[in-house]
């Protein structure tokens, strides 16, 4: 399953695409905003597709079929790791068709039912984006959710990967591993839990404390 890192702070990206833990990046208009402040979004995309060798998800603000196909056609422009993220409306689907028709990567975004999943597939989206914490949020199972896109992607031969998103913590993970979903994007904060156990603090502290006793150099 691949890994993605939701946000637009180059920072973070850095250190993470370092340490060869992530392999793409989501982006939304929030997070662009606090990352962009009065600068432009454009050069912060640019910057992140330097750094991540891998599809970097860039969000049309408009709501609107035609204008979201030109806003795409824009984002898709500044780089060929940018895939475009349209929204799961009847408006986002029609773009979504006209942006693959033309060659550029779909990220179909704020999905929330399996229905809205094969909508999205059979308009050839090539990320679906179920916000599986916000699902359980209202008192859904965001990973059951996971689960019946898988079967029917499955069942039916579609391309159409699945990135689980809105990954609260490192269970959603572990549950996105096992249902088998493409990819899965998290917070840094989520991330770097994924790499913590407390054995492993405790093993470590053991080894090197039984090292120091012996009072040599490696």
């Amino acid at each position: 399953m691949k890994i993605f890192l939701d946000t637009a702070d180059v920072a973070e990206i850095r250190r993470a695409a370092d340490a060869n833990l992530i392999d793409g990046i989501t982006t939304n208009p929030s997070l662009m905003a606090q990352a962009a402040g009065k600068g432009d979004p454009r050069d912060i995309f640019l910057e992140i597709c330097k750094t991540v060798d891998g599809p970097v998800s860039a969000e049309v603000v408009a709501i609107e079929k035609d204008t979201m196909v030109t806003e795409g056609k824009r984002l898709a422009k500044i780089h060929d790791n940018i895939v475009v993220k349209v929204p799961l409306t009847e408006d986002g689907l029609r773009a979504c068709r006209a942006l693959r028709a033309d060659g550029i990567r779909v990220n179909v975004t704020l999905c929330f039912s399996v229905t809205q999943a094969h909508l999205a597939a059979k308009a050839g989206a090539t990320f679906i984006s179920p916000f599986v914490g916000r699902v359980d949020d209202i008192s859904g199972d965001g990973m059951e959710l996971i689960g019946q896109i898988r079967q029917v992607y499955d069942n039916y031969g579609f391309e159409t990967e699945i990135l689980a998103a809105s990954i609260r913590h490192p269970q959603h993970v572990v549950q996105s591993l096992l249902l088998g979903a493409d990819c899965a994007t998290m917070p840094a904060k989520v991330l770097y839990q994924l790499l913590k156990h407390p054995l492993t603090d405790s093993g470590l502290s053991a080894f090197l404390a039984d090292w120091k006793k012996l009072g040599k150099e490696l």
